[in-house]
């Protein structure tokens, strides 16, 4: 069970919850909210992408 958990996409929101300390967000109205929420998922694939060796 908890094997299945890494295979969804629950990591993502308990390290944006944690790590980068999203917890509510700064800017009102919903497309802000939405390129704000973006901008985290972007920031979280580009960090996948480096710790996995991309970066070189």
């Amino acid at each position: 069970m908890i094997g299945a958990r890494f295979a969804t996409v629950e990591p993502v929101f308990g390290n944006l919850r944690h790590n980068k300390r999203l917890d509510r967000f700064t800017l009102r109205g919903r497309t802000k909210v939405d390129g704000q929420w973006k901008l985290y998922c972007m920031v979280h694939n580009i960090e996948k992408l480096g710790h996995h060796g991309y970066a070189n």
